[in-house]
């Protein structure tokens, strides 16, 4: 029997095979989300030992791309809890209220003019590129919780839950992100044109 060198040999473990047929899309899906290369790594090499682990649990109920994503969530979760942890919550200033409110909190100018539906503005490539440069502009931690609250999904009851943190700190940090991404997207995207 004669086998290519560049084929891998039939009883590759699935963690090879899962590597070769969903690492790139693992590996961009973490490093869009923790926007450093070895942790994004790391994260996938965590998802597929963690896939290799549960094997026998999978069942094929998904696709092995949507269960391994499944995996890469709670990995994330993970390492976004462990980076809160390791530093107080002040480390996280971004200090923009005083450039969006006055002394006794009320807004100083209000905010752009959005062109058709906000919803439908995250389908707009130009945008999507604005909203990403702004998001690796924000702490990382910020910018890591922002996605999972407002991308994912995830419920400020879950992200307390799984960050060991309150919710006050969770909204605290949600609304330091959000005036941080407006100040941004005023600057990139409403003030350029691009809308």
């Amino acid at each position: 029997m004669n086998t290519s060198a560049t084929e891998p040999p039939t009883s590759a473990s699935p963690a090879l095979r899962w590597l070769e047929d969903h690492g790139d899309a693992l590996y961009a899906y973490a490093l869009q989300r923790v926007r450093n290369p070895d942790a994004a790594e790391d994260l996938v090499q965590e998802t597929l030992l963690a896939g290799l682990a549960g094997l026998e649990r999978f069942g094929g109920q998904s696709a092995e791309r949507t269960w391994l994503m499944g995996i890469l969530k709670h990995k994330l979760i993970d390492h976004l809890r462990k980076s809160i942890r390791q530093r107080p919550l002040s480390e996280l200033d971004v200090d923009v209220t005083s450039e969006f409110f006055t002394e006794h909190g009320h807004w100083k100018v209000s905010g752009p003019a959005w062109e058709g539906r906000p919803e439908s503005a995250i389908e707009n490539q130009e945008f999507r590129q604005a909203l990403d440069r702004c998001l690796a502009k924000l702490p990382a931690r910020l910018a890591q919780l922002f996605w999972l609250r407002e991308a994912e999904d995830v419920g400020t009851e879950q992200l307390c839950q799984e960050l060991g943190i309150t919710p006050t700190n969770v909204w605290t940090m949600l609304h330091r992100a959000r005036l941080g991404l407006r100040r941004c997207l005023n600057e990139n995207w409403f003030e350029s044109g691009d809308k």
